[in-house]
């Protein structure tokens, strides 16, 4: 600012110069020294002007600090007042009946409760003597349906494990509303004398059978491994899901095995996910929490099947291991009110935060695949989708071919 008024100045007299010389006929000396008094007159008033208004910011300035610093002196000396009132309190009396007070408070809540638990309780007894003895449903009390017995026995499926016939296929789960191929269960199948094919529901023990059972994990696992590092050479995404039970996890030298194979597998153990029911979930022990804790430091992941109830601390699931839930599609529209308690639309958001997955299983039918999308699902699978067929040699390369 101060530039352009000195601009201004020199201006003024440049013009007061030249009026001098060719209005007054004045010398270009003369005109010279005019041009100098006067601008020399302008600086000069100029300047006085900015010292003036200087002086007088400064001024305004010292009269503010001076009663901002009456003012702190005020309220030093007000909380100096205060903290000596403090200090000349005896607070040790009233804390102490306080303190009793808070006491007697605690015991006539508590006999305010007891009163009001004894008055409920003898309200329950009334109504249950006028409504006679009820038997509850296995539904009401949440039972989970027992599996029927596989139909063949456990000598047979034992020669086919000796003899080499059990096979594994895959089932795709598909992500929504794309429907591409998320990842693929890997389903046990057993092929039959005549040359048809068992499902799994055919030979796999429901009760006992646990040596089978791990045999047919053990090889789960390790066809799972062999796939992934064999797509992973074809440069092939592959995801998938692997049987696990409390048979395998229960057996030493079975956890033994398994973490055996992920540690000399690291490579393909970030896309092999176990899947686990939810009742074997449920009935760990605490040595066989330990193994899925050292599966899980070893990279594994772990997918819960045939959830009953989404009332679960996902944020606990989720530092076990745990990256996908399943729920049984038709159980979750007709009874949502089983699974949660919060709004259906914000389940699967409410999973995601934990880092979980919501996926449906079983699914049969377009309408419910509509429904689970205004559900918030994200992932689905189901016969209606695509049912379990043999392993693609496109997947894994020229080794597997198509199995009839």
């Amino acid at each position: 600012m101060q530039a352009l008024v000195y601009t201004f100045i020199a201006l003024a007299a440049f013009a007061v110069a030249a009026t001098a010389y060719f209005g007054l006929a004045f010398t270009p000396v003369e005109a010279f020294m005019l041009a100098l008094v006067a601008g020399g007159l302008a600086v000069i008033f100029v300047e006085r002007t900015l010292r003036q208004r200087s002086e007088a910011r400064l001024e305004r300035a010292i009269e503010e600090l001076s009663r901002l610093l009456a003012t702190d002196a005020q309220a030093g000396q007000v909380l100096s007042q205060r903290i000596n009132a403090l200090a000349d309190i005896d607070a040790g009396k009233r804390i102490s009946g306080l303190e009793a007070d808070i006491s007697v408070l605690g015991t006539v809540v508590r006999q305010v409760a007891e009163a009001v638990a004894d008055i409920e309780q003898e309200q329950d007894d009334i109504r249950e003597a006028k409504r006679g003895p009820v038997v509850l449903s296995a539904t009401a009390r949440e039972v989970p349906e027992a599996l029927p017995e596989p139909e063949i026995d456990l000598g047979a499926v034992e020669e086919a494990l000796d003899q080499g016939r059990l096979i594994f296929h895959i089932e795709p789960i598909f992500t929504l509303p794309q429907r591409r191929v998320h990842g693929y269960d890997l389903t046990p199948r057993m092929r039959l004398d005549g040359g048809d094919i068992a499902n799994a529901a055919e030979f796999m023990p429901v009760r006992g059978g646990e040596t089978v059972r791990r045999r047919i994990e053990a090889l789960a696992v390790e066809e799972a491994i062999s796939l992934s590092l064999r797509a992973r050479r074809n440069k092939v995404a592959l995801t998938l899901y692997t049987p696990l039970s409390k048979a395998a996890l229960g057996d030493t030298a079975s956890v033994n095995q398994i973490a055996t194979l992920l540690e000399a597998n690291r490579g393909a153990v970030p896309v092999v996910n176990f899947a686990i029911s939810e009742d074997d979930w449920r009935a760990l022990s605490a040595s066989e929490r330990q193994a899925i804790g050292a599966m899980t430091r070893r990279g594994a992941a772990f997918s819960i099947l045939n959830a009953r109830s989404l009332r679960s601390d996902f944020a606990e699931l989720a530092a076990e291991g745990v990256r996908s839930v399943r729920v049984d599609a038709a159980r979750f529209i007709e009874q949502p009110e089983a699974f949660t308690d919060i709004h259906t639309s914000d389940i699967a958001s409410f999973l995601e935060r934990s880092g979980i997955d919501l996926m449906a299983s079983s699914i049969r039918s377009e309408d419910q695949i509509i429904t689970l999308l205004e559900d918030g699902f994200r992932f689905a699978q189901g016969h209606y989708m695509a049912a379990a067929g043999p392993i693609r040699p496109d997947l894994v390369g020229e080794r597997l071919a198509p199995v009839a």
